[in-house]
């Protein structure tokens, strides 16, 4: 890394980047360089973390994958209820891998350290308390609860043990939104009032029609042990099996599984704690195949004025049968400006505007419907007492931020993971972090269902 290269890090403050028309990914790729170094330094047998997937499923697979790119991180074993997956696992990570389909023979190995929680959302909550009390480390899948009420129990249990525990957003490790929180910091865009954030996709994939598997039948699947902590039991269904998502009993809708992706960026953001009250809105409006979860939803979700931040309001959005097709985006607005993040949060542009300083006259305006001889005083009177400058508005050019080619939040993430597991260092995304993102989500939905106002204190993390 060249001596200009630092300096020009070091001295990359809001000054530059604010009159910078492109940023584009020099600041960006000198930090991907740091964390590479990082990465690649010599790893002892000391240092070596040894990991087991508990849930091997899309999540399980890719956060395996992104969790196996940090140094010195060995996959010793793997848990899952359908066999396919175990054997898969075996194809992908060798035949000595360990699998099983009671994750409790996981947590009673002494040689695992940590453990990556990625099965369906009612399961994530108690597997981490299990995990935490049997001292493993813990990597969990967001939402980390399935129900509000597991929050406090969780937080207090990672309190407890001292485990490191980490919730799975990546948005919080992305270089990206660290600029982006730098540049809102820095007043970039002004005073905050709102955000706009959504999830547009338009495909049966995105909206959660996953194949299944020709052998995925009550043999190969423990549905027992899958619906154990669920109130109402089911006849062995594949769908609410291998599509669990659809399903209010296994999963948390597009609420847990999507609004949580935006609130934790916005929380990280903002330094926000969270919103006073959610109202949320939401139908069934195309993939009616059995699934008891709206595909389009819709909250209003208001932040009172903190010493973080003043008050400003969210609309959420959610909309599995976009004909925009697939976009992703989150629209911080100002008084003096919007930073638009689009996409998983890999780039940013910043847009500013600022009135002028005069109040303005003619136009779209009453002077038009006066008197010849009024419009000529009042205007005469206006010239006299603002000056062109401060009549015409400031113009600015775009700000734009993109991490580099090829980069990943993921792998971030889990090396911000494994580096609080080696050195105890407090971690990027903690229980109540977590929860704190969570709970307002999943307030969506008991907005939704119960068709009411949610009133939240997210200081002390309960409804009011």
């Amino acid at each position: 890394m060249s001596t200009d290269r630092r300096k020009f890090l070091k001295h990359l403050g809001t000054s530059v980047l604010l009159t910078s028309a492109s940023l584009t990914s020099l600041a960006a790729k000198e930090e991907n360089e740091v964390r590479i170094l990082r990465d690649e330094k010599r790893v002892t047998p000391n240092d070596k973390i040894r990991i087991a997937t508990i849930g091997m499923g899309i999540m399980g697979f890719n956060d395996t994958n992104a969790a196996l790119t940090v140094p010195g991180v060995e996959l010793v074993a793997a848990c899952d209820l359908y066999k396919g997956r175990l054997l898969h696992a075996k194809e992908k990570y060798g035949s000595s891998l360990f699998t099983t389909m009671d994750h409790r023979e996981i947590l009673e190995r002494k040689d695992i350290d940590a453990v990556i929680i990625a099965t369906s959302d009612n399961w994530h909550s108690q597997i981490a308390i299990d995990a935490m009390r049997k001292g493993k480390a813990v990597y969990s899948e967001k939402p980390m609860i399935h129900k509000i009420s597991q929050g406090l129990e969780e937080i207090q249990v990672q309190k407890d043990t001292k485990m490191v525990f980490q919730v799975g957003s990546q948005r919080v490790s992305s270089i990206a939104y660290r600029k982006a929180k730098e540049m809102y910091e820095s007043g970039a865009i002004g005073k905050i009032n709102s955000i706009e954030a959504s999830f547009n996709r338009q495909s049966a994939l995105g909206a959660w029609q996953y194949t299944i598997p020709g052998d995925g039948n009550v043999q190969n699947v423990d549905w027992a042990r899958f619906q154990a902590n669920s109130s109402v039991k089911h006849d062995f269904d594949k769908n609410r099996f291998f599509r669990w998502r659809n399903y209010r009993e296994y999963g948390t809708g597009v609420a847990g599984d999507l609004f949580v992706h935006l609130l934790s960026g916005i929380h990280f953001i903002t330094g926000s704690k969270g919103p006073e009250s959610i109202y949320s809105i939401g139908d069934l409006a195309y993939w009616k195949d059995g699934r008891n979860v709206p595909d389009v939803m819709s909250a209003v979700v208001r932040y009172g004025e903190t010493k973080e931040h003043p008050a400003f309001q969210v609309t959420l959005r959610v909309n599995f049968i976009s004909g925009e097709g697939d976009k992703t985006t989150t629209k911080i607005v100002g008084s003096e400006g919007v930073m638009d993040i689009g996409g998983e949060g890999e780039a940013f542009t910043i847009h500013q505007n600022k009135m002028p300083e005069a109040p303005g006259i003619g136009g779209w305006d009453s002077l038009f419907t006066y008197t010849e001889s009024e419009q000529k005083a009042l205007m005469d009177d206006y010239n006299k007492r603002w000056t062109k400058a401060q009549q015409d508005t400031p113009q600015f050019q775009a700000i734009n931020y993109r991490a580099p080619e090829g980069y990943n939040a993921s792998n971030d993430h889990f090396a911000n993971f494994m580096e609080s597991v080696r050195t105890g260092k407090p971690v990027v995304e903690d229980a109540v972090f977590g929860f704190r993102a969570a709970a307002p989500a999943l307030a969506c939905n008991d907005s939704y269902f119960e068709n009411r106002l949610i009133h939240w204190d997210a200081e002390n993390m309960k409804i009011v």
